[in-house]
């Protein structure tokens, strides 16, 4: 019978200079977590490793006086299957989630996130399977897909960097093997005219292909903003038109939906399922164009993104039309088992957790997934080395 003997958490940076159209990054940092179990393997425990994606700062005080202790403080048998050989995700979130009020969900899904990467990585090591291949079996999904559509996320705004720096980032998006783009807006000093500059300079590089490109606002935009920025990106064709205004805002989105014929995407920034309840209820949200980007780390952990899934699957939505923020190892592991649309990358940025495996390679706009135990940080160099630091 597994039992967690310990976990370990700390404090990372993932900060840079650059900025989208509402917040810079030069604080960014994220809270990483060790679960060590008591079982033995080459001499060591097995342990499961746990960060926060970029966006959310870190939740160390969350994480110390509430969530690690309800799970350490559990009969060790309250989180284990039920034929007791593993460590059950679900049961240990029921411990974690305990004695907390409904609603007012601000940064606590972000610290059960943390901790349910972890635990999904300790129980497939357990098993000794990749976590999708885990997934898979676990929740009976069939065969997992065997690579993932990812698109590359980047133009954003840095001192110095013009139309030029923006083509050449571009190409070397390219150079790696992504098909598709996507360029922040919002905040150029030109305002909507600055915005189609960059928009134009990168459909140069794409020779045009406005369905190779999306662009972000990052909640920027008020109703008239968005439409106005709805009525100029529409003849170009884009892959999708993300976030336009506030994420809670459905009545803004709603009438955008009803304006902007083109693909849009949002949901990074809405934490839980009653709020992506309300996303499809009152968003205007369209399952035939439309993508779905909630975060599973970010909303309470991929116990509750199961939740979600579910929802859509009621309301008519394709698993497909789901491609989560956060680029790292973890939701690309769920978009392989859960057939979801893809997965976004972020080529070079908010290392160490950002990006896949250091043997990864994009090859038109696809990754295949290693077959590493677990997550497979291990296979991320920089990153285990931060992760083992936890806990010597």
């Amino acid at each position: 019978m597994p039992r967690i003997t310990a976990i370990h958490e700390g404090t990372i940076p993932i900060s840079s200079s650059m900025s989208n159209a509402y917040i810079t990054f030069k604080d960014m940092d994220c809270s990483i977590v060790a679960v060590e179990s008591d079982v033995i393997r080459d001499g060591r425990p097995v342990v499961g490793y746990g960060f926060n994606s970029n966006g959310r700062y870190s939740v160390g005080e969350i994480l110390r006086r509430r969530i690690i202790p309800r799970l350490l403080q559990a009969p060790a048998e309250s989180l284990l299957t039920h034929d007791g050989t593993n460590i059950d995700p679900v049961r240990a979130w029921e411990a974690m989630t305990q004695n907390e009020k409904p609603g007012g969900h601000g940064e606590r899904p972000v610290a059960v996130g943390v901790i349910d990467m972890a635990l999904h990585d300790l129980a497939a090591k357990l098993d000794g399977l990749p976590l999708h291949r885990w997934l898979a079996r676990e929740h009976a999904l069939g065969a997992p897909d065997d690579d993932v559509f990812v698109y590359a996320a980047g133009g954003y705004y840095a001192p110095g960097k013009g139309t030029r720096e923006l083509q050449d980032e571009i190409r070397r998006f390219l150079d790696l093997g992504y098909r598709v783009v996507k360029i922040k807006i919002g905040a150029d000093e030109g305002g909507l005219a600055g915005d189609l500059r960059r928009v134009e300079a990168v459909l140069d590089v794409l020779d045009g292909a406005g369905d190779r490109l999306a662009v972000d606002a990052n909640g920027r935009f008020d109703l008239n903003t968005a439409l106005r920025y709805g009525q100029a990106l529409e003849p170009y064709g884009l892959f999708w038109y993300e976030e336009p205004g506030d994420p809670l805002d459905f009545a803004l989105h709603a009438t955008l939906a009803e304006n902007y014929p083109g693909a849009l995407a949002t949901g990074e920034n809405i934490f839980s399922l009653p709020d992506a309840r309300n996303l499809l209820r009152y968003a205007g949200m369209r399952p035939d164009r439309d993508t779905l980007q909630i975060d599973p780390v970010l909303s309470y952990g991929l116990v509750e993104y199961r939740r979600v899934l579910h929802l859509l699957t009621r309301h008519g939505w394709s698993p497909r039309t789901c491609i989560p923020h956060g680029g790292h190892q973890f939701s690309l592991h769920i978009a392989a088992a859960f057939h979801l649309g893809g997965n976004e990358s972020y080529p070079g940025e908010f290392q160490p957790t950002g990006g896949f495996a250091d043997t990864a390679t994009v090859t038109e706009g696809r990754v295949t997934l290693t077959d590493t135990p677990g997550i497979g940080f291990e296979e991320k160099a920089g990153l285990y080395r931060v992760l083992r630091g936890l806990h010597g």
